[in-house]
């Protein structure tokens, strides 16, 4: 019962501890070929971050920064403006799914007192996480790995994550002014706003503490620290501040990165496999949509592991796996963080209408915004 509850809980790592298994025991691979495929640099500095980030959310700063900002809100319009857009930009640093750990629950507190339904609002908020973190090399997962995996240089990542950005801008602007037409509703949004209380934002010698690891941290995403340094520093730091973040640290997804990453090694020890993958993603074009389509069945962080060792078109599979965080509820995992945090809020029970609004608005916005990127992309 307990190992049918741990797949229910975690498919994704379940499926790679599987994946890496069968892979070990038919290609029987050397023990250093096993070690020698997992991409400790990346596991490490995933660690770094996701710790660093769990503790800066224990000082209240994005909730400060966001009831601030919501202070100057006066209708429904800028409501939807000032939210969707901190979540946007906000995930370019600290991830899509912390982002919506954070801003959800605060959307469902702020539309329960203005009496206003919070479904329409955190559709676009996971809209805005799942695209601003695509932007970044920090902002999620499989950019993270994608970063280090190809050794893009920062200004070409930019170069290539902007043809997502800058569309995404325009497309959640026009998806508000269109939501938002209906101007019946605007004065329902003002009164709590004021009544919100700001929360007290912890700044003491911790706060310092967590700044420095997180300048450790994006200092080694651009390749200026080693990764053990920043290891090191961060463990010894967080330790001394603060243990109980250590139990916050998802090694779920640690393991599953580990796990991908021996399956693909396993895989590219075997000539007939790796060149039968190799054809399938020659062209820029098949690895575009590869990255799209794989994300809609496993999700974009295990698609963009299991392509990358198969394919010499890193442009093309960075902008695949991050439109393809659009569609399905299962293409980004942030995107059924949104989905839990609104099912189990006691005041939200149409969570089949949250589906299905959710689907259609993914679905509409990964064919527009899959073609506008490989348009853009093209020249």
């Amino acid at each position: 019962m307990k190992f049918v509850n741990f797949i229910k809980k975690e498919p994704v790592l379940f499926a790679a501890i599987l994946l890496a298994f069968i892979s070990v025991l038919f290609v029987r691979p050397e023990p250093v070929l096993v070690f020698n495929s997992i991409d400790f640099r990346v596991i490490c500095l995933l660690f770094c971050l996701m710790i660093v980030i769990q503790a800066f959310r224990t000082t209240n700063l994005l909730d400060w920064i966001a009831l601030k900002l919501l202070s100057f809100c006066n209708n429904q319009k800028s409501l939807y403006f000032v939210l969707v857009f901190i979540v946007f930009f906000i995930s370019m640093l600290v991830t899509n799914d912390v982002t919506l750990l954070t801003f959800v629950p605060l959307t469902i507190l702020i539309c329960e007192k203005a009496n206003h339904s919070a479904c329409r609002l955190i559709i676009l908020e996971t809209l805005a996480a799942n695209l601003g973190s695509s932007v970044t090399p920090m902002g999620n997962p499989q950019n993270l790995f994608l970063y280090s995996f190809f050794n893009f240089s920062t200004a070409e990542f930019f170069r290539t994550t902007l043809i997502i950005g800058i569309p995404s801008i325009v497309i959640l602007t026009i998806m508000i002014l269109f939501i938002c037409r209906n101007r019946k509703n605007d004065e329902k949004t003002t009164f709590f706003l004021q009544e919100t209380e700001q929360p007290f934002v912890k700044i003491d010698f911790r706060f310092w503490v967590y700044f420095v690891c997180l300048v450790f941290s994006l200092l080694t995403v651009f390749r200026i620290v080693d990764y053990r340094i920043t290891l090191f520093i961060t463990i010894v730091l967080m330790l001394i501040c603060n243990k109980k973040l250590f139990k916050n640290v998802d090694y779920g997804l640690l393991l599953t990165f580990a796990g991908f990453f021996i399956f693909i090694g396993c895989l590219s020890a075997l000539p007939q496999v790796s060149s039968y993958l190799k054809s399938v993603l020659s062209s820029a074009y098949s690895t575009y949509l590869a990255g799209i389509f794989s994300s809609q069945v496993i999700s974009n962080v295990p698609a963009a592991i299991l392509l990358s060792g198969f394919t010499a078109n890193p442009k093309e599979l960075l902008l695949g796996v991050n439109v393809g965080g659009l569609g399905t509820l299962i293409a980004s995992l942030a995107s059924i963080i949104s989905f839990k945090l609104y099912k189990n809020s006691d005041s939200q029970s149409c969570t089949e209408s949250f589906f299905v609004k959710f689907s259609v608005y993914n679905l509409g916005l990964l064919i527009i915004l899959g073609i506008v990127v490989w348009t853009l992309n093209s020249y």
